[in-house]
């Protein structure tokens, strides 16, 4: 599977409102929330990293093509969003998986992980999925004119 457009993406996303995720003891938020407040904390943290804040809003799609699988989370298929958000973003949308690892990115990760175990607030407003819209549409094309899009 491959997301060949921000719609298709911004349809997944959409999606995971009322998908709850439990096996990791994410279940009070579900995995729409769950996008919104990890991105929404690297927004805050790191105000000019665009393709970090795409990947806190994508990394956890994974659960929403495979419900029940609990290392679903940490699996983004590197196909998946790759060609539409470029390597960067794959990588830090694997970072359970495989950024951890990798040093080019290893703050970078850390960051996404520790945004990722503080967004897990039941209740907390975080903002809604159609504001996210231009800043994916933006790492998107930045990926588009890099030729990475093949």
């Amino acid at each position: 599977m491959e997301l060949r457009s921000v719609e298709e993406l911004m349809d997944l996303l959409h999606a995971g409102r009322g998908t709850r995720h439990t096996a990791d003891g994410g279940g009070q938020v579900d995995v729409h929330d769950h996008a919104l407040q990890t991105a929404a904390l690297l927004r805050r943290s790191h105000p000019a990293d665009k393709e970090l804040q795409v990947a806190g809003l994508v990394h956890g799609i994974g659960r929403l093509l495979r419900p029940g699988d609990a290392t679903a989370h940490a699996k983004l298929p590197p196909d998946l969003v790759g060609p539409l958000l470029g390597h960067r973003v794959s990588l830090l949308g694997r970072l359970h998986s495989a950024a951890r690892q990798d040093p080019y990115d290893a703050d970078d990760a850390l960051s996404l992980c520790q945004a990722c175990d503080a967004g897990r607030v039941s209740g907390l407003h975080a903002g809604v999925l159609e504001d996210w819209r231009t800043v994916v549409e933006l790492v998107a094309a930045q990926n588009s004119r890099l030729g990475a899009v093949d």
